[in-house]
């Protein structure tokens, strides 16, 4: 039941349905109403019924055509005013000038406003004399649209919000990414000039032309591995901490991705259990050492999914499973919970997708089919 719930939830969200749910339920007294006057055969309202049925009709465009839909729906209450069918602005007008302020800015919105004002104005002085309309007109048309345009201004600003959090943990999980690959590959040029280093201390004197070529091989190791300090001292002087954890991490500090991978999974899982999250792993396949990237992306995936399981679905169950295939690894976390928590979701699922594309593979994030949420990553080990 609950699922059905909040499947028809996210359904009446989309704005063609919502707007058409409107439409419906701003109709049904005025179809209600006509069906109880044919039924005893008194037609006296039928024609003040059908202009508010023809104005909540006109609300289908109100989202894509704001200007034309209060347009016409401001002619209409016009001619109902000439026609003595309505004295004041009905439901429809209301919320047509709602959406010219919610989904117009600027000069179209003032112009419109501007309008519509003047022609219910003008609409009330000729067939309604001395009624005061100018004030109350006035009062209606910048009520309507003036809230409109708060919650337009409102949603921008949150939206603007998000992004640029968004962007931040993306920026802030290429930094990281990029001092655990450079971690990475400077222990394997470390290895490599010891390994060099070596072989040349034990040529024979006579091999000169062997023991330059292994000293210059050294020499360019070690300045490739100065280089790479400095950059790495660099992104590490660029840290930020926000509320003592980087965004994008599940509460780890800058350099603790040093020793994490796939075989630290029943740990990781073991954590969650005991911060309150139901957790199983699934193993499939036999385990084979993984390249250091594709063992990082893995456990970080991992990671962060149960850590947004914990943030946002309070209660929820989750299953981890890491599937060995002989050309690619796939991890895959699915939860069964409602999305609770207050903050904005989906900040981490960008640093897991530029981690994912840095090894070449492929991310997949969204609803789950049963109910909850699902990570799904495949990352090839040919490409690496």
């Amino acid at each position: 039941m609950g699922r059905a719930i909040r499947r028809a939830v996210r359904f009446l969200r989309r704005p063609k349905v919502f707007d058409a749910a409107l439409v419906i339920v701003i109709s049904m007294p005025g179809v209600l109403g006509l069906v109880f006057m044919i039924e005893r055969g008194e037609t006296g309202e039928a024609p003040r019924l059908a202009h508010y049925l023809v104005g909540a009709v006109l609300l289908l465009a109100r989202r894509r055509r704001p200007v034309l839909t209060a347009a016409l729906v401001t002619t209409l209450d016009v001619a109902g005013h000439a026609l003595r069918l309505i004295t004041v602005a009905d439901v429809p007008a209301v919320i047509a000038l709602y959406s010219v302020g919610r989904h117009t800015a600027g000069r179209v919105t003032a112009l419109t406003s501007l309008a519509a004002y003047a022609a219910y104005a003008l609409a009330g002085e000729i067939f309604q004399p001395g009624r005061g309309n100018w004030v109350g007109y006035l009062f209606f048309v910048a009520t309507t649209v003036g809230v409109g345009q708060l919650v337009r201004l409102r949603a921008e600003l949150d939206e603007r919000g998000r992004r640029e959090a968004a962007d931040a943990a993306v920026r802030e999980e290429r930094r990281r990414i990029a001092r655990e690959l450079h971690d990475i590959v400077a222990h394997h040029i470390t290895v490599i000039t010891a390994l060099v280093g070596g072989a040349r201390a034990t040529l024979p004197a006579e091999q000169e032309v062997t023991r330059d070529a292994l000293k210059s091989a050294e020499q360019t190791a070690r300045e490739a591995m100065t280089e790479m300090r400095r950059l790495l001292d660099v992104l590490r002087a660029d840290d930020v901490l926000r509320d003592g954890e980087l965004l994008g991490a599940a509460g780890t500090g800058p350099d603790a991705a040093t020793g994490v991978g796939a075989e630290r999974l029943p740990a990781l899982v073991e954590e969650a259990r005991s911060a309150g999250l139901s957790t199983s792993l699934t193993v499939t396949g036999t385990p084979v050492a993984l390249p250091a990237p594709v063992d990082l992306a893995v456990y970080r995936i991992v990671q962060e999914a149960l850590t947004n399981t914990r943030k946002h679905a309070a209660g929820a169950r989750a299953g981890v499973r890491l599937a060995y295939e002989p050309e690619a690894v796939e991890v895959e976390v699915v939860d069964d919970g409602r999305a609770t928590g207050s903050g904005a979701p989906g900040f981490g699922l960008g640093g897991m997708a530029e981690r994912v594309a840095l090894c070449g593979g492929r991310l997949t994030t969204g609803p789950h089919p049963g109910g909850g949420f699902r990570v799904h990553a495949r990352i090839p080990l040919e490409t690496l």
